[in-house]
């Protein structure tokens, strides 16, 4: 017997969950798939969870991202809608480059997202996505298989670039995308602090400024990148100038580029490679 879905839209709406009715409906659906025995019993439980804040993700064990469905788990951040500006501007450059394979890196790969909707969008790409943590090589491996797109995205685990050393990679990539954690350690002590409860600190720890990561990509990236190579960064709100700055002290990239979404907030900068 199913749950009514106006059962499962209460809770979430008793939870000040927004789009409760949407989300019910995935709920739902997520559990007449997962627990057909008794999907009424599953879909509170979701609910229950969901409310208590657990990113929807998370509770229903998928996620669609750019179009493609992927499987999130804790351990590494759930895909943000957010995220696809940084995967279609990605996709923007690799296109207008004209490569018969573009290579392409993705540090900080978290649950693997943008590498596999990357690699699902472009059939000839080749990628190579390297997090830090067990619980994101794990997710982003499973997720490579899901996606069905082993066959062109390596998964190597280390300290951004130190994972993807032996693979040959200096000097031939065309793209680097990277989602960094980007808040500070300050925010994340105060009014950020919500979001710790439900995922893990290092897809948010940012260091003292929110750029501790970015600070080391833009130096870390140049052995990889060939001239004309392209940096791309997912970045916070307000941080726009920051990122262009740290591109520009390095007097290694030109083209410095910010991107908007659709509300005019500036969430992707990038820069490109000089020519040697």
């Amino acid at each position: 017997m199913t749950t009514p879905l106006d059962e499962i839209t209460a809770i979430l709406a008793g939870g000040g969950i927004a789009g409760a009715v949407a989300e019910a409906d995935r709920i739902v659906r997520a559990a007449e798939a997962l627990a057909p025995a008794n999907p009424g019993a599953a879909a509170r439980a979701m609910a229950a969870r969901r409310a208590a804040g657990a990113p929807l993700a998370y509770v229903i064990g998928r996620a669609i991202f750019m179009g493609v469905e992927l499987i999130a788990a804790e351990g590494a951040l759930a895909p943000r809608e957010e995220t696809e500006l940084l995967g279609n501007t990605a996709l923007d450059v690799l296109r207008s480059g004209g490569f018969a394979t573009p290579r392409i890196i993705d540090v900080c790969c978290g649950s693997g997202n943008l590498a596999c909707a990357i690699a699902h969008h472009l059939p000839g790409v080749r990628v190579w996505a390297s997090d830090l943590t067990d619980g994101c090589i794990a997710v982003t491996r499973r997720n490579v298989e899901h996606a069905g797109v082993s066959d062109r995205v390596v998964v190597s685990q280390g300290d951004l670039f130190a994972g993807l050393a032996g693979f040959g990679l200096e000097g031939t990539i065309d793209a680097v995308v990277c989602n960094p954690p980007y808040i500070s350690q300050g925010k994340l002590a105060a009014d950020r602090a919500e979001l710790l409860k439900h995922e893990p600190r290092e897809a948010f720890d940012g260091g003292p400024y929110g750029l501790s990561i970015q600070q080391r990509v833009v130096k870390e990236a140049l052995p990889f990148l060939r001239p004309g190579g392209v940096l791309l960064f997912e970045i916070g709100l307000g941080q726009e100038r920051q990122v262009r700055s740290l591109f520009e002290r390095t007097k290694a990239y030109d083209g410095i580029r910010s991107v908007a979404n659709a509300a005019g907030e500036v969430r992707v900068v990038s820069g490109r490679k000089r020519a040697e």
